[in-house]
């Protein structure tokens, strides 16, 4: 890294600090020839490539305009849809590739979205998957009430215990 000050080639790390979202790391530097100190601040940076083949900066403004609009009218707060487009891009991010495609970033939004609010996923995959049919939405939602289902029957995973059979004699 060059200095600043008096733009000599190398510098020496003094100190690095993650950013609270781990979206950043900040360095405090200092120049092994005129001593002095500088902060850099390096960020990765996530592109996503439309249909189209143009390459954009991931947005969490995008993602939450989105899913926005199928949350209208439901019970979902502004935090939880910050929340939602932070747990995309941390998915996103997690792939550790610096392009993704456009498609992706529409999965990555399904599983959160989901937990968040049948509804409103209904309404985004209707859109993002191109439902055509009213088969089209009954089977999405006969795939959500087998999940659902699943979640209560403590036998879907195979992880309970098998019954206990009890016998008494009188």
């Amino acid at each position: 890294m060059h200095c600043p000050f008096c733009r000599h080639p190398d510098s020496r790390v003094v100190d690095s600090r993650t950013s609270e979202d781990g979206s950043s790391i900040r360095r405090r530097r200092q120049c092994p020839e005129c001593g002095r100190r500088f902060t850099t601040v390096e960020t990765t940076s996530l592109s996503v490539v439309k249909r189209s083949g143009v390459a954009q900066p991931f947005s969490r403004e995008k993602v939450v305009a989105g899913v926005r609009k199928a949350c209208q009218g439901r019970p979902v707060s502004e935090d939880d849809l910050a929340l939602l487009a932070r747990r995309v891009e941390e998915t996103i991010r997690a792939t550790g590739a610096a392009e993704v495609d456009a498609h992706e970033v529409g999965l990555s939004i399904l599983g959160p979205l989901r937990e968040l609010d049948e509804v409103a996923y209904l309404r985004f995959a209707s859109v993002y998957r191109g439902f055509s049919s009213l088969e089209d939405f009954e089977a999405a939602i006969t795939a959500l009430r087998a999940e659902r289902e699943n979640e209560g029957d403590p036998d879907a995973d195979g992880s309970a215990d098998a019954p206990v059979r009890l016998t008494t004699s009188v």
